[in-house]
């Protein structure tokens, strides 16, 4: 089965399972794969400050007479339903840990934070929009841990082109990092390299980090939904391929599957908060 097809499967026996009412993406048409109230679409209601942050993004989650983030394969639904359940919990090191990105040990004082806008240059209108950020306290080694959320995207053929545009090539930015320079130019004005990796919308966030503070500061994870078949073996190797010219150039670049991470969140945290653990286990593995 094609991977799109088959999370947009799952996810709509998930509804049908759970009595949803479901619509198309213009309400009478197309595919039954959006829920009619958005909130159905979550284990949490959204938060004031969460809805804020998607109605201030560029990705027009929030907008339309059927929004985007009502799709049952909304990856930003996807990370809302695992990320916003711990904004007040006062357990980040512990989500961190989990997400193989620091010690629990760690002190985490930051804050939990979508659609976090981070600057390339201050001629560019548009700036990089990252899923998650959690950031933590300028006197920290690491102050930014940056999450890109995906689901189904990888697996849609308009993001297998996308490339770098030629106005990001000659900044000044890529002094320090030229493997990741050479890969941009290597898909500039398209990728013709990947076949299911945004390679180029990775590329951007690390260069909106990188603005932002010293390549060693930051961490970013790729967190994104596994699937059976050639497809989707064709991404992991992908997402090796990328990780290793990022390490090259001293890129702290993690990856790891949402269900890995979900399951687990379930084996240490079901005992005490199993409402949630039954939510996100029912709907994505």
């Amino acid at each position: 089965m094609d991977p799109r097809d088959y999370i947009l499967a799952k996810q709509i026996q998930w509804a049908q399972n759970n009595g949803l009412d479901l619509i198309g993406s213009k309400v009478d048409q197309g595919r039954k794969a959006y829920v009619s109230n958005l909130n159905d679409n979550f284990f949490l209601e959204l938060k004031p400050g969460v809805k804020e942050a998607f109605a201030a993004g560029d990705g027009g989650e929030l907008s339309g007479k059927v929004a985007k983030i009502q799709a049952l394969h909304s990856s930003a639904a996807l990370a809302v339903n695992i990320f916003q359940y711990w904004q007040d919990k006062n357990m980040l090191a512990e989500l961190l840990t989990e997400c193989d990105l620091c010690s629990s040990r760690r002190e985490i004082k930051g804050s939990l934070e979508f659609e976090r806008k981070f600057a390339i240059d201050k001629s560019f209108n548009i700036a990089p929009n990252i899923d998650i950020v959690i950031k933590n306290e300028a006197r920290d080694d690491i102050t930014h841990y940056a999450i890109e959320s995906k689901f189904s995207e990888p697996f849609t053929k308009y993001n297998n082109t996308l490339g770098i545009k030629e106005k990001y090539l000659d900044l000044d930015i890529w002094s320090d990092i030229p493997a990741i320079h050479d890969l941009a130019l290597k898909i500039s004005p398209n990728d013709l390299k990947f076949d299911y990796l945004h390679a180029a919308q990775l590329i951007k966030h690390i260069l909106g980090l990188k603005n932002q503070t010293d390549k060693s500061k930051f961490r970013l994870l790729y967190l994104y939904y596994d699937t059976p078949g050639i497809s989707s073996y064709i991404h992991n190797k992908e997402i090796e391929e990328f990780k290793e010219i990022a390490v090259n150039d001293d890129i702290m670049f993690h990856s790891l599957s949402y269900q890995a991470l979900i399951v687990r969140l379930a084996q240490k945290f079901r005992e005490d908060h199993p409402e949630y653990i039954k939510y996100i286990t029912a709907r994505y593995l």
